[in-house]
């Protein structure tokens, strides 16, 4: 598939999570916290929170269709981006010990990790690329709101995800979140360095994004140390009704603040 502007992006996203919802494939995870990150974008533009509308628009299609591809190539014949393979290949594992969050931190991992900076370099090349600054720092605001409200969805239906909080030195907001802002400045650099190559060496650059964030992939599926048995535990107090799953993790923005 490929989407000529931001509601294209948001009907794709939709798509896949209701053919997700009805197969019982966790691929639908992801998909849904993606549609609704993309749902506020598009209110944001909407509602002229950005200095250019136009160009988030063209923005956020670029960024869509980089997952798209990816989704198209995995389902194709398994190809794709290294950090995509690595975060879909999730999906086939047999592993018993696989939770919920690790599939929506390997997207997040993979979208972030590498395409952002291409669809930001690709939206304003050169120069331009300085331009994009704002808005593209107004984006972190909507990601903290969206991945705040999926944290406590996930919490719904994974009980006991807190334990990551003792076992690793960090809180399961920190593990969810993925040290979002970190990561988005360090795609804002790679977009900048982008912008202003040549072809070849964009080429030579994206290739090594994308083993960079495989590696990272490959540390979030397979962790070591205390993380594996507490990952079992966690498993065992999760939802097996991906559908259900799904469905309540796509409500998530729907869903009234947690108190406390």
């Amino acid at each position: 598939m490929a989407a000529e502007n931001i509601d294209e992006v948001v009907d794709g996203l939709a798509g896949i999570v209701r053919e997700a919802g009805r197969a019982g494939d966790r691929v639908g995870y992801f998909a849904a916290l993606y549609r609704q990150v993309t749902v506020e974008i598009r209110t944001g533009i909407g509602s002229g929170l950005f200095d250019d509308g136009p160009r988030m628009d063209r923005f956020d299609t670029l960024f869509g269709n980089r997952y798209f591809d990816a989704y198209d190539a995995w389902r194709r014949d398994r190809g794709g981006p290294r950090c995509w393979r690595e975060a879909f290949g999730l999906l086939d594992d047999t592993d018993p010990d696989t939770v919920i969050v690790q599939h929506l931190v390997l997207g997040v991992n993979a979208h972030i990790n590498l395409d952002l900076a291409i669809a930001a370099a690709r939206t304003s090349p050169g120069q331009a690329i300085h331009g994009l600054r704002r808005d593209f720092l107004l984006i972190n605001d909507i990601l903290a709101r969206v991945l705040q409200a999926v944290q406590s969805a996930v919490g719904d239906v994974s009980p006991l995800l807190s334990l990551l909080d003792r076992v690793g030195g960090r809180t399961d907001e920190r593990i969810l979140d993925f040290n979002i802002r970190q990561s988005r400045e360090e795609a804002w650099h790679n977009a900048v360095v982008l912008a202003g190559q040549s072809e070849a060496e964009r080429a030579d650059t994206i290739e090594r994004l994308d083993v960079r964030a495989e590696v990272l992939a490959r540390l979030i599926a397979r962790p070591g140390g205390l993380v594996r048995p507490a990952l079992r535990l966690i498993r065992s107090t999760e939802s097996d009704d991906v559908s259900a799953v799904i469905a309540h993790l796509d409500r998530a923005m729907e869903q009234p603040p947690r108190g406390g």
